[in-house]
């Protein structure tokens, strides 16, 4: 059996290992990672790649969407903020517009920003429980 490339394995692991808070931050940066890929291959006027990294990015936000709980108002907030930047993705990819990728990546920004604080606040609070034990 051939051995997979370090890197790949590395990530495999990465993702198998993961919390699910941290799954999300993941998805957090990889829709990042994929707007910005299509904001170049827009400035390269490379339709195809701006259009399979804006799908990419899409396919992360309704990732994001299916697992969301909308049981409490947060949660309901954030569908519709998610399904804001959905269409305003499609939009971008429609009009080749890149301030409107710039826009949804600054919402995306914040919120994984905040989910950063989520994840570095749980920890934390982990920590300090686990020294009074």
């Amino acid at each position: 059996m051939a051995m997979k490339n370090p890197y790949q394995a590395y990530q495999q692991n990465s993702v198998n290992t993961a919390t699910p808070g941290e799954l999300t931050l993941m998805l957090y940066n990889g829709s990042l990672k994929f707007m910005k890929l299509a904001k170049k291959a827009m400035e390269d006027k490379n339709i195809e790649m701006k259009n399979i990294n804006l799908l990419k990015a899409q396919k992360i936000i309704q990732e994001l969407m299916v697992t969301l709980d909308t049981s409490q108002d947060v949660g309901k907030s954030m569908m519709t903020m998610y399904d804001y930047m959905n269409r305003r993705l499609i939009d971008a990819n429609l009009k080749n517009d890149t301030a409107v990728v710039e826009e949804v990546e600054g919402l995306m920004m914040e919120f994984r920003d905040a989910w950063k604080q989520v994840i570095q606040a749980n920890r934390q609070q982990a920590f300090a429980q686990a020294g009074q034990a």
